[in-house]
């Protein structure tokens, strides 16, 4: 019997199992494909805007260091709108942070993920698939198929962080609200003529948003947004057309875009799961939510979900009490809707607004905008959001370590 089971291994579900190696309880990480093969869709080449508070989430759970020297900091963020006068900044020095945030590479992330999994603390169902889940009053019963080997599994609290299309969501009875935002995003990794001196930029186009997130080696994250219709045409220029059309959308800033490396294409949408528990079972992470990728927010926001439920379960551990007791659970979707009842908001509202060509709403945004770069409490209040301090404060989030 174990006393939590995870089923995912992506960026949510193995952080939050680091966060849990402390505990004295009896945990399992359920996970389709084996750690770091290229079939495993959470660890590809796309790179992670971390904001500064999930930086220190990292450093409570005591893996921020080791992660370190793998990422690159956002010291100033430059956000603007295409055909429109007015922009904002945002600097890590005005809000007395060592970074707003901070990018990696998902690669580099889920390795070491994987080398803090593999002590031995954490039992690793890997691969296997879920095909079965029943629950009674005191445990849940996962079915799973490992080595063609059906069997069965038993758990006290089962966390759900198998994606987007969580089959597991489905199979406890927990629906979804889906919108389509007909915008799929292009990702690659470029590099610009000037050093990017750690500066990040959001360009909202016609066509939707357009970031560069500064990497090691002196390379930017590209995520450019484009309408569905015009993907294909996008994905099939080579490399010099591909450069010079991103020149065109985002203009000169950074002097002449020299190179490109693989590209790849992502549709996105919004959507949020029902509710978050159903009887021993919580989802987290995108079987809970999925995001537009505008602002970073979505694995950010997960963190903070994963902060949370450790917190819940290191006390629930020092306490001698049921990990998947229905008190538990329903605090924790309780002290969670706030925040993802307004990140949701906060990124919708963003998306719809500024992909859209109505004249008089142009104008509108760039007063926004100004107003954000001139009056400071709006800069600081934007930069907060952003950096993940608006919420209330876990352990984890204020860099401590859980209560053992």
């Amino acid at each position: 019997m174990f006393d939590v089971l995870i089923v995912g291994g992506g960026m949510v579900g193995a952080s939050l199992a680091v966060a849990l190696k402390p505990l004295r309880l009896k945990i399992g990480l359920i996970e389709a494909y084996n750690f770091g093969v290229v079939e495993q869709p959470s660890y590809d080449d796309r790179s992670i805007a971390l904001s500064y508070g999930s930086s220190r989430i990292y450093q409570g759970m005591g893996i921020w260091s080791k992660l370190r020297s793998g990422v690159e900091s956002i010291q100033h963020i430059h956000i603007s709108d295409r055909g429109h006068f007015g922009a904002a900044r945002l600097e890590a020095a005005e809000e007395n942070v060592p970074a707003l945030g901070y990018v990696v590479e998902s690669r580099v992330l889920g390795k070491l993920l994987y080398e803090e999994l593999d002590t031995g603390e954490i039992e690793l169902i890997v691969p296997a698939k879920v095909f079965g889940v029943e629950q009674d009053a005191d445990s849940v019963q996962v079915k799973i198929e490992r080595n063609g080997v059906a069997d069965t599994l038993q758990t006290r609290l089962l966390v759900v962080s198998d994606g987007r299309d969580s089959g597991v969501r489905e199979m406890l009875g927990i629906g979804v609200t889906r919108s389509e935002y007909h915008q799929t995003a292009i990702i690659a990794n470029v590099t610009t003529a000037e050093p990017h001196r750690n500066l990040a930029y959001e360009r909202f186009t016609s066509s939707g948003p357009l970031a560069l997130l500064p990497l090691t080696e002196g390379r930017y994250s590209l995520v450019w947004t484009h309408r569905d219709e015009d993907v294909e045409a996008t994905m099939q220029l080579d490399d010099a057309a591909f450069l010079h059309k991103l020149q065109e959308a985002f203009g000169f800033r950074q002097g002449e875009f020299t190179k490109v490396g693989q590209r790849a294409a992502y549709p996105l949408v919004l959507q949020k799961a029902v509710k978050e528990v159903a009887g021993r079972a919580v989802v987290v992470g995108n079987a809970s939510h999925a995001l537009h990728p505008v602002t970073g927010q979505g694995l950010n926001l997960s963190l903070r979900d994963v902060a949370q439920l450790a917190e819940m379960l290191a006390e629930a551990a020092r306490q001698g009490s049921d990990p998947g007791a229905a008190d538990l659970l329903a605090h924790y979707e309780e002290l969670r809707r706030q925040d993802q009842q307004g990140v949701v908001r906060y990124t919708d509202t963003l998306v719809r607004v500024f992909s859209n060509d109505f004249a008089p709403l142009g104008h509108a945004r760039a007063v926004g905008l100004m107003a954000v770069d001139r009056v400071a409490p709006l800069r600081h209040w934007n930069a907060r959001q952003g950096m993940g301090l608006r919420q209330r404060q876990t352990r984890l989030a204020r860099g401590l370590g859980l209560k053992v």
